[in-house]
């Protein structure tokens, strides 16, 4: 069973700018939560019980974010703000955080490679992309988890964007249709298309289930695409690969208008906030 998954935070965020220059991207809040809190929080439900973060000097914020505040705790207990401390209590004993640095941005199959080291021989292991929010009615993971469990063949979550931007994205052909919460075999997988050469316009939405074999090929995977050693070239030379359709949205947090549209959207579900922030809204 997977276990372990691992998120890679070391990027500059550039297209965030110039919030992201003083802020890590992944620190900047959605409603009053982080966005990296709803990606740790997707992996827990899917059962992960070690998240390594692949990491920068620049982003301490975000290990001090899921680090214990002890004095910040005892002041919320002596004031009697049991629901304040208990928002702050976001990673559950069971679960252990640890972090890795990324000397240098050579791209997210570097990334993954660095956190090789927290990872038992043979052990596969999930990848999750802390630009990218995920609301679905269940854990769509644990689905890519429970699958691989049963044929240890690598999955790769898919969903369908514009034709006309399929050059945005990594994109995959499938061997038969699929629909939502449907799996089926890759056999063609190409970083950013251009338009007219994509192979169809199912893009990965930035969570993976790999194995350990990785590993060994992106020793070994040469700088592709915009000199940086692209995990979609590795992932190729596998044997077998499946797609797994998400069923549920997903939220490209990585650029304004996504964070925006993030941001509407859980702002509309907020447990507390909602009415209110709905009213807000409505008459903006």
């Amino acid at each position: 069973m997977i276990k372990k998954a691992i998120l890679p935070v070391a990027g500059f965020g550039t297209r965030l700018l110039p919030a992201s220059k003083a802020i890590p991207k992944e620190m900047i809040s959605i409603i009053d939560r982080p966005a990296i809190d709803y990606v740790v929080q997707e992996a827990i439900d899917a059962g992960i019980e070690h998240i390594i973060l692949v990491t920068h000097s620049s982003k301490t914020s975000i290990e001090d974010y899921f680090d214990c505040h002890a004095e910040l705790e005892q002041h919320l207990l002596n004031k009697d703000k049991p629901e304040l401390l208990q928002g702050l209590r976001v990673i559950p004993p069971h679960v252990t955080m640890s972090s890795v640095r990324q000397g240098r941005a050579l791209g997210l199959g570097h990334a993954i490679y660095a956190a090789r080291h927290c990872l038992a021989p043979n052990e596969g292991f999930a990848v999750l992309l802390p630009d990218v929010l995920i609301d679905a009615p269940y854990s769509n993971l644990k689905q890519m988890i429970d699958a691989y469990s049963v044929n240890q063949i690598a999955q790769i979550m898919v969903e369908p964007v514009d034709p006309q931007r399929v050059d945005q994205y990594g994109i995959v052909a499938t061997d038969q249709a699929l629909t939502p919460g449907q799996s089926a075999f890759i056999h063609s997988m190409i970083e950013k298309p251009a338009v007219d050469q994509a192979p169809s316009n199912l893009a990965v939405v930035g969570r993976y289930v790999l194995p350990h074999d990785i590993l060994h090929i992106l020793a070994n995977t040469p700088a592709g695409q915009g000199g940086e050693i692209q995990l979609t070239d590795a992932i190729v030379q596998l044997d077998q690969i499946q797609a797994y359709h998400l069923h549920g949205q997903s939220f490209d947090c990585g650029h304004p208008a996504g964070y925006f549209s993030a941001t509407l959207h859980y702002a509309k579900q907020h447990p507390t906030l909602g009415h209110e922030l709905c009213e807000l809204i409505k008459n903006a």
